[in-house]
């Protein structure tokens, strides 16, 4: 029975997440650019990546269908992520990220539909819940105008359905694939797309090249890299209607809290409000077992 397993692998995938977001900003106000972040964690992904392989034989699935799903994976996650970077750009972070941190409601709904994954009333709460209290914790003051426009608006729709569909397809893969097999792919496509991270890099701005800059970027990284793999293994064995709100609604409360302590900063009352929503929502998705119907748990 490994119905429990799903809970497990996602609070890892959350702590890590949690951790990652909050320690991230140090190297970027120290002067290392998002855009090389990207290239080390894409870097730091290899990691992971060899310690899994290792441990399944170095075997992984080579046909047509395990690419095509490995790399759409791949690409949709990292691509997001370079896209998000363009978004930030052109567009203000507080309407960009309460707008994207909804992708669950796209591998809800299409796991829904093509999945035919089911859940329990109470989990269906959480579910809400935890969806209603996503783009709270993603808020921020809108201080500075808004972005003239509508570039912003295009690319963040970009991340929000890629990342929505990255859920629904690492999902599906998982049915016919190895999470070690997923996660060689998605290592392997992060791989692909730096040359595009360091061409959007701006180089006539100061970069700091030291132990602050690309060392401590590589450390906190290895959070973001540990973190996709744990979510590879929470989509193997738990659904993605519970999975995907979950991660996204659990992670932002750990970064507020770790953030509160190391930088003494006081969350915004809508930020309150989306961690007490999401406390609710986590008890709610944890116990989602309790109501599903015998068979059900054993054949997951």
């Amino acid at each position: 029975m490994k119905s429990k397993h799903w809970l497990t692998y996602a609070i890892v995938t959350t702590l890590t997440w949690g951790l990652w977001g909050a320690l991230i900003e140090i190297p970027e106000k120290g002067g290392f650019p998002a855009t090389l972040g990207y290239a080390v964690w894409a870097i730091t992904m290899i990691i992971p990546a060899i310690i899994v392989l290792k441990k399944a034989n170095w075997k992984i699935e080579k046909d047509k269908k395990s690419i095509g799903l490995g790399l759409v994976i791949g690409f949709t996650g990292a691509g997001g992520q370079l896209i998000l970077f363009q978004a930030l750009r052109t567009g203000p972070a507080y309407l960009v990220f309460p707008f994207i941190s909804l992708s669950p409601v796209i591998t809800i709904l299409l796991s829904l539909l093509f999945l035919k994954e089911r859940a329990s009333r109470r989990a269906w709460i959480g579910i809400i819940l935890a969806l209603l209290a996503i783009p709270l914790l993603s808020y921020s003051s809108g201080e500075g105008s808004i972005s003239s426009g509508s570039l912003w608006i295009i690319l963040s729709l970009l991340v929000f359905l890629a990342w929505g569909f990255q859920g629904f397809v690492m999902k599906f893969a998982n049915e016919t694939m190895k999470a070690e097999s997923i996660f060689f792919y998605m290592t392997i496509t992060g791989i692909m797309l730096i040359p595009f991270a360091v061409f959007m890099t701006d180089f006539n701005q100061e970069i700091n090249w030291g132990l602050s800059g690309p060392y401590l970027t590589g450390v906190i990284q290895i959070l973001n890299s540990v973190g996709a793999l744990m979510l590879v293994y929470a989509f193997r064995y738990g659904k993605a209607i519970v999975v995907s709100p979950l991660v996204n609604a659990v992670a932002p409360i750990i970064t507020v809290i770790i953030s509160l302590i190391l930088y003494q900063v006081i969350p915004h009352i809508v930020i309150v409000s989306g961690i007490i929503l999401a406390i609710v929502a986590i008890f709610l998705l944890a116990i989602e077992e309790d109501e599903m119907p015998k068979e059900e748990i054993i054949n997951e």
